[in-house]
């Protein structure tokens, strides 16, 4: 039954609660207990899904990724469990999905990224069996593993769509943990990458040192490739090969296949979106460009940096003392320099930890050649991560460490 005249007000409205809302939403409180905050989050779970590329590679317990996300709701907020039907930002106010408006002073939208499966063709029927798989999602992550422990032979494809992504090294990283496991069992597998991009990562510092990895392994990479049909049954994937014109099929025995993504369908529609679909921020303080009371963070927004949980983590300090500074008649005065992080698993033991700001600027946590797959790294990112992130929920952030920094241009020996 609908809910179309009720009109619900409160001072900050934040749409998401996962990593960027419930991180702002903590934050706020932390710094003003007064505040009257609502949270705009239908999901019944919060997902840790930066471990879902160790659960796919057989070195993570996939329930330990999943909390319920009554646990994150901060008691002085008001949780509204439903999805965003619109925005209204010249009325200040959220249409929910039952009719129902809820007005504020101050909007935070942090609503994630959209996983679109269906723009590939037989993808989601096949999904599950005959080898085809994606980390990407929650119940399909231990069959990943499954398929790894499972191949004896064939060709292994790993995709990767065009940008943008959730952590675009994920991809590469269930890759590498594969390649790893043949290596140890001695099984002839012949791995091929196929990303619709020109290059193993978007900075070329990383890449360089990638393209090593790669070759270490003995995998092919077939650049410009992008899916755009699955036949499970058949074990055969069709590609789209760039400024080509023309299609390719591979046959498979294993597929791990991550799908394209865009902006949330109910931004990309609305009043606050660019051309692209994405919620129109300033890239360094993350107020929207057109109305001063709305601020958005985390991968549904237009900063052009890469879309990671490390990426919110540095966002969420700058918004929440942009938003503060406002609510006292304030101007903006905390800046974000695009700092992300890929913690790329380039073996089951040792990761090559890929830090970078904005225009591809190396700012790395340790001042030791971030190129180099070290066991140290495999320890932050099973162990010290996770709990980092629990915590970060509650809007304690923990230390931050990147800074510019510079190395020598060539490619250090790479053993991943």
């Amino acid at each position: 039954m609908g809910n179309d005249n009720a009109m619900h007000k409160h001072k900050i409205v934040i749409v998401g609660g996962g990593a960027g809302g419930m991180s702002v939403a903590g934050r706020l409180l932390n710094q003003r207990s007064d505040l009257d905050i609502a949270i705009i989050e239908p999901s019944e779970y919060h997902y840790y899904q930066p471990a879902w590329t160790l659960v796919g590679g057989g070195a993570f317990d996939i329930e330990k990724t999943r909390r319920p996300q009554v646990d994150f709701i901060p008691e002085q907020a008001r949780w509204f469990k439903q999805r965003v039907q619109a925005f209204e930002p010249e009325q200040n106010q959220v249409v929910l999905e039952d009719g129902s408006r809820v007005a504020y002073e101050f909007l935070v939208v942090a609503a994630g990224i959209q996983l679109d499966w269906d723009r590939i063709e037989g993808l989601e029927a096949a999904l599950g069996d005959n080898g085809v798989t994606s980390n990407y999602r929650y119940d399909l992550a231990p069959y990943t593993w499954e398929c790894v422990q499972e191949l004896r032979g064939g060709q292994a494809l790993f995709t990767q769509p065009p940008m943008p992504i959730k952590c675009a090294g994920a991809p590469q990283k269930i890759l590498y943990l594969a390649a790893d496991h043949f290596r140890r069992n001695d099984i002839n597998v012949e791995v091929h990458f196929l990303p619709a991009g020109p290059s193993m990562f978007g900075v070329p510092f990383y890449a360089q040192a990638l393209d090593k990895v790669m070759a270490a392994y003995g995998a092919t990479p077939d650049f410009g490739h992008k899916l755009i049909a699955v036949d499970g049954p058949a074990k055969q994937a069709t590609f789209e090969v760039a400024d080509e014109g023309r299609q390719v099929t591979f046959d498979f025995e294993m597929l791990h296949v991550v799908p394209p993504q865009s902006a949330p369908d109910f931004i990309k529609s609305s009043p606050i979106a660019n051309e692209a679909g994405w919620v129109d921020v300033d890239k360094s303080t993350l107020q929207h460009a057109k109305h001063a009371n709305v601020y958005g963070l985390g991968d549904c927004c237009s900063t052009p940096n890469s879309k990671t949980a490390a990426a919110v983590r540095s966002q969420v300090p700058v918004l929440v003392s942009n938003l503060l500074a406002a609510l006292n008649g304030n101007p903006a005065t905390a800046s974000y320099d695009g700092y992300a992080s890929c913690p790329l698993t380039t073996s089951r033991g040792k990761v090559l930890l890929a830090e970078f700001s904005y225009d591809g600027a190396i700012t790395p946590s340790f001042p030791v050649d971030p190129r180099i797959p070290r066991r140290t790294y495999w320890a932050l990112k099973k162990h010290f991560l996770p709990r980092l992130y629990w915590r970060m929920l509650s809007g304690r952030m923990g230390p931050e460490w990147h800074a510019n920094r510079n190395f020598k241009d060539s490619v250090p020996a790479i053993s991943p």
